[in-house]
């Protein structure tokens, strides 16, 4: 295609609204002409499902629940006073909690000043607030944040190995919808042993972000401590940044987390509107089912052009692939949709994987992330009387052209700068973007029951290492080879996970079960003996 035609298509699809600072290019994208005018009977059934939901409609049928993330930058919007009552007060209250430990009013037990917040949590608990709390670092917060968001023991030792000599500087954010999520409990358990060798009470530096009479909420109360924050059965983990689970970790860093809540806002305004071309979001749903032809499948591809947007994909992941990866629609129907999404940061990451987008399957869409201020202040001239911002975005460009060249779809979203009002417009924007698609696709966008699977096994695993521990420990002295812990234990038909479970047992020391290799010349498997 030449630069005509492209420039036709983007003086005719470019979508730009100076009040929040966003421009959405998809002329790179191929759709025919008449797409828009095809789709619009879906998108006047999505406009229409979108409103109710806003207005309270039980929009996850599986769960019976309302979805409600949009009334928490805007709670006058809530279908109910005592909901819009209880956004507020939680709002005030973090602010009042956030400008207390500023003060000094709340200190560590030894009566320090804090000066970092850890949080603990996982999935949506975590990938927000991180991802924010990366964007908006500087020198100037007020507290540093740190994040345990897995049950790894080396991951929450790199972590803690920053933070040891500074516990009592150091308040700890305990995140959990339900109150019995597995590995933030391992991780809040570690953190209070740790803090219990250091010879201070885990609950003069704690707070819960959890349900009202969950078990999080009743061992905060039960053990007193500093303060605790609701979370909703109507908000999701994935969509819950803007609540008490980002914006409290948030506001403590010193981030303006109004700004944050004003961006989305207004990005929320402005994507209910009926009017596609108008509609950012909209716009981008389109493009995903244009991309896939409403059947999922496709790759998206997210090659954000700023250090401080590396963390978006990792975000996004979640946002979209737990909430469009689904088997059945809302009719039961097996439809597997979903879009998986991958990338990293331009330029770096570009050199990693440009060849195979260029010349590899055609199985993925590009999304394009454009900050158009590169740092406060004035840039030096590198070369080519060019900065480096210049060329950042000549790399950008360029590898637009070149997809282009190659028949690969491509679209640019295009902020102005990169604060905390933009980062609320992007949130919205692909929140949004994400509930479209799934109603044009008609699935249920608000529950996770796949999930759940990896759960049980998990469950049953460690019932598995237990029974194994407690034989052991039954019978010690005696010499067994794997064959014979299967078939005492009545566990034959699961031997492979035996074998990997008495692996990792051997490997560390907790549990004191040791092996030694027989005097058999048999094969591998028969040759291993354990013994406690």
């Amino acid at each position: 295609m030449d630069k005509k035609y492209y420039w036709d298509r983007f003086s005719r699809y470019l979508f730009a609204d100076e009040d929040i600072g966003l421009q959405l290019d998809i002329s790179r994208m191929r759709f025919e002409e008449s797409f828009f005018s095809d789709m619009e009977i879906k998108m006047e059934s999505a406009y229409a499902k979108m409103q109710e939901l806003e207005n309270g409609a039980i929009s996850n049928p599986d769960e019976k629940r309302m979805v409600g993330h949009y009334w928490l930058r805007n709670p006058d919007i809530a279908p109910d006073v005592k909901i819009a009552e209880e956004i507020k007060h939680t709002l005030e209250s973090l602010k009042l909690f956030t400008k207390d430990i500023h003060m000094g009013k709340i200190r560590g037990e030894k009566g320090n000043l804090f000066e970092n917040v850890l949080v603990i949590g996982i999935g949506g608990s975590s990938l927000g607030p991180r991802f924010l709390a990366d964007a908006m670092d500087s020198d100037k917060n007020i507290l540093q944040p740190y994040f345990l968001d897995n049950t790894d023991p080396d991951g929450i030792d790199r972590v803690l190995a920053h933070l040891e000599d500074d516990l009592d500087k150091t308040l700890v954010i305990v995140i959990s919808k339900s109150g019995g999520t597995i590995e933030t409990r391992n991780s809040m358990e570690e953190v209070k042993h740790i803090y219990s060798q250091k010879g201070l009470q885990f609950a003069k530096h704690a707070v819960s972000i959890t349900q009202l009479e969950s078990l999080l909420d009743s061992v905060g109360k039960r053990e007193g401590w500093l303060a605790t924050f609701p979370m909703w059965d109507w908000i999701g983990g994935r969509t819950s940044v803007l609540s008490a689970v980002g914006l409290l970790p948030l506001a403590l860093q010193g981030i303006n987390i109004d700004l944050l809540l004003q961006g989305a806002e207004k990005c929320d305004e402005i994507t209910r509107k009926d009017d596609t071309a108008n509609n950012p979001s909209a716009i981008l749903a389109l493009m995903w089912y244009a991309a896939t032809g409403g059947q999922g499948g496709k790759q998206m591809v997210m090659l954000p052009y700023k250090d401080r947007l590396e963390l978006l994909t990792k975000y996004l992941q979640q946002l979209i692939m737990e909430s469009l990866g689904k088997e059945v629609d809302l009719d039961g129907k097996i439809v597997r949709q979903g879009i998986a999404v991958l990338g990293n940061k331009g330029s770096t990451d570009q050199h990693s994987y440009l060849q195979q987008l260029l010349e590899g399957p055609d199985n993925f869409f590009v999304t394009f992330i454009e900050v158009l201020q590169d740092r406060e202040g004035i840039s030096p001239i590198i070369a080519d009387q060019s900065t480096s911002g210049d060329y950042l975005q000549a790399f950008l460009l360029g590898t637009r052209e070149a997809l282009a060249a190659k028949g690969r779809d491509s679209l640019t979203i295009t902020i102005q700068k990169l604060d905390e009002f933009s980062l609320g417009v992007l949130l919205a924007l692909f929140e949004r973007a994400v509930s479209f698609y799934a109603l044009l696709v008609n699935i249920n966008a608000y529950h996770q029951p796949a999930v759940e699977l990896g759960k049980k096994g998990a469950g049953e695993v460690i019932k598995l290492k237990n029974l194994v521990i407690n034989f052991l420990q039954s019978n010690q002295g005696k010499r067994y080879s794997l064959k014979e812990i299967s078939h005492l234990i009545d566990r034959e038909d699961e031997i492979e996970s035996l074998y990997r479970i008495m692996l990792h047992l051997v490997n560390n020391p907790d549990h004191e079960v040791k092996t030694e290799k027989s005097q058999r010349t048999s094969s591998f498997l028969s040759d291993l003996y354990w013994k406690d």
